[in-house]
């Protein structure tokens, strides 16, 4: 049994938002997809993973996690009513890994989050019931929340995700130099918001290694 928090990527949306005939999850980013990289980012974790997603996008996620730990949800029908819907994807994922002590809500439009802000976030489960990642004073992702909140949370449907758990229980912020853990990918525009900081931080590390040879 793997006693570390499980990472629950969410990847069942409908990227209404994006518009386009392509999923906003299947854009180009680095020589992959959005997905892909943002898939990466939490395996390198060294955390278990789990992705809740749809058919279409199943196979991509197969690639890069054991097909035990991508759980298919039917696609969404767009209704007001429709039961589905992130705080169905979070219940999906927490019900496939039930034995886990904490589980991290990653959104799978996230690309820019880096690998060590979900180490640093996993750790605080064993002190609160509920984390997130915060950058210069505003909440990001990934939020965690502590196995003690498991029937909550199998509990969840609708778009409100666990936005009510997170008022309900005290939550501690862990506080991360990573500009990641608040940009989704939503819009176009998001995603070439996304591109640039991500041009920006490659040109950063390049000087930053140029200063350090050359001293």
């Amino acid at each position: 049994m793997n006693l570390q928090p499980h990472i629950i990527v969410l990847a069942a949306g409908r990227s209404t938002r994006f518009g386009g005939s392509q999923h906003k999850l299947m854009q180009p980013w680095l020589g992959a997809t959005l997905l892909e990289n943002t898939l990466r980012h939490a395996v390198a974790s060294h955390l278990p993973v789990v992705v809740v997603t749809t058919e279409p996008l199943a196979a991509t996620a197969r690639q890069h996690v054991a097909a035990r730990d991508v759980v298919v949800l039917p696609a969404m029908d767009g209704a007001s009513n429709s039961p589905l819907g992130v705080g169905f994807s979070i219940a999906a994922g927490v019900s496939a890994s039930p034995n886990a002590p904490g589980w991290l809500v990653l959104p799978a439009d996230m690309p820019l989050i880096r690998t060590q802000t979900l180490q640093l976030v996993a750790r605080q489960l064993s002190k609160h019931p509920v984390v997130f990642a915060q950058h210069q004073g505003r909440r990001g992702h990934p939020v965690g929340f502590a196995a003690e909140l498991y029937s909550e949370l199998i509990a969840l449907t609708g778009d409100e995700g666990a936005k009510r758990l997170v008022s309900r229980y005290p939550a501690h912020a862990v506080v991360v130099d990573d500009a990641g853990v608040l940009l989704d990918v939503d819009t176009p525009q998001d995603l070439e918001e996304a591109r640039r900081m991500q041009h920006l931080t490659a040109v950063s590390m390049v000087q930053s290694t140029n200063i350090q040879q050359a001293l």
